[in-house]
């Protein structure tokens, strides 16, 4: 049922792709099987990078191929050379290429590391690379956590059905009144910037702060809900960043299965932490890197990744890159400490500096972006291009933050509190927000679904 539900849903948006997804899906497991049986042979890493070429390739092709042309045109422009391209293609993007392919070459990974064996059922490791879930934009699964649970005989739990039902309606939440409430008046400052103050520049990239939250982190929930409304349980993607405090610990809590893909299967492999420290910063910066482009094809997010790392490289010098992996803000008490609101207060300022890049659709206009900031650091009111009360926005995002604040020690159990009551009407209240802040004029699609 998995499998058929998993390809019906992807199918739908364009069928032809289906073709692209089986082709990931019938060479790892072919080259699971081939590894397995050539571990102790020279033969396992040419398979491995068999996996690696074609999954690579296959994501270049589709997602980098223009991007490449353009870059090599552009360079050659540089010393006043003019070439006319011929080579660049009217490609679709598949969504979610970037996601399945990650998972499948896990599979591939984790048997060549003697992690995992291969598994023999073709059927359940199709749905372990299709799941419909999180097929489209994660969280990106390992085939020891997903492909296990898969093959094993689950029946229905109704504390686990319930806790599914509660993380979709809070991805809801979040998608709908955060993110979609949001994107009008993030998409008119960026598309207007040159002609806004700096007051109103910096109010845009902060609420793309929350929009992107919002729509990521909310996908996630959803698709963990779903997920457990079929006995399965997914990773967590998000614990909370927003109450990082410091760079490094943001990358422990955005976007968990990616970091962790590229800390397994790239960064401890170049050799990690373990080698000398210039080796290990060289490391850091590849990583960052590649995670950019992994964002997409445009030289903003290698900038924004860029950016990180020069964000993480002291925090990691000083040894300060894992003094919060094991605990939140306000650990034993009920409000931060003034440190700590200063250092969440820090974190939050320069991760959303890098997302001027992340969001621009050009470095050129990234900088000018920035440089409108300091050229006319005024301050004006801005007004909602629908006609909308700012307030409104305002005060929704302080009751976000307050709320997500009282329940950041469990990213899974977003309605936790033990009195009934209380539960109801928060229900109730997330509900009617949903409600009222619905509006059909506004583009609904995920951020993450380009990537």
């Amino acid at each position: 049922m998995i499998i058929t539900a998993s390809y019906v849903f992807y199918g739908w948006w364009d069928w032809r792709f289906l073709f692209l997804i089986l082709f990931s899906t019938l060479l790892d497991f072919f080259v699971g099987q081939q590894i397995f049986k050539n571990l102790e042979t020279k033969k396992a890493r040419y398979w491995l990078w068999l996996s690696v070429i074609c999954n690579v390739g296959l994501l270049g092709f589709f997602k980098y191929f223009n991007f490449f042309i353009d870059s090599f045109i552009e360079m050659f422009s540089l010393f006043g050379y003019e070439i006319k391209s011929t080579w660049t293609l009217r490609i679709i993007l598949p969504v979610g290429i970037s996601f399945y392919t990650f998972q499948t070459m896990s599979y591939s990974f984790d048997i060549y590391y003697k992690k995992l064996k291969p598994t023999n059922n073709f059927i359940s490791f199709a749905a372990f690379v299709a799941f419909f879930p999180q097929l489209v934009a994660g969280p990106i699964e390992r085939a020891s956590n997903l492909l296990r649970q898969i093959n094993s005989n689950r029946t229905f739990n109704y504390n686990q059905a319930s806790g599914g039902l509660k993380l979709i309606l809070w991805g809801f939440f979040k998608k709908l009144v955060i993110a979609d409430s949001l994107a009008p008046i993030v998409d008119d400052i960026f598309a207007n910037y040159a002609s806004y103050p700096a007051s109103t520049l910096i109010l845009g990239v902060c609420l793309f702060s929350f929009q992107v939250y919002g729509d990521f982190s909310g996908y996630t929930d959803i698709a963990i809900g779903t997920a457990k409304l079929f006995g399965i349980e997914l990773m967590s993607n998000f614990k909370f960043p927003n109450f990082s405090r410091n760079i490094a610990e943001y990358w422990q809590r955005w976007h968990i299965s990616l970091s962790t893909w590229f800390r397994h299967y790239l960064y401890i492999p170049m050799g990690g932490s373990r080698v000398s420290k210039l080796k290990s910063v060289r490391n850091i910066i590849v990583i960052f890197l590649v995670s950019g482009l992994w964002h997409g094809a445009n030289w903003t997010f290698v900038f924004w990744g860029a950016i990180h790392a020069t964000l993480y490289i002291p925090v990691f010098l000083m040894g300060r890159n894992r003094i919060y992996a094991h605990n939140v803000i306000a650990e034993n008490s009920w409000l931060p400490s003034v440190k700590e609101i200063l250092q969440v207060t820090l974190t939050f300022v320069l991760v959303t500096f890098s997302r001027i890049f992340f969001r621009s659709p050009s470095i050129t206009d990234a900088f000018a972006y920035i440089k409108q900031i300091s050229a006319d650091f005024n301050y004006e009111s801005y007004v909602h291009p629908m006609g909308y009360r700012m307030l409104d926005f305002y005060v929704l995002i302080g009751i976000f933050v307050c709320y997500e604040y009282i329940i950041r020690k469990d990213e899974r159990n977003p309605f936790n509190s033990k009195y009934l009551f209380v539960r109801l009407l928060i229900y109730a209240l997330v509900i009617l927000s949903i409600l009222l802040f619905y509006d059909d004029g506004v583009n609904r699609s995920f951020i993450y679904f380009q990537f």
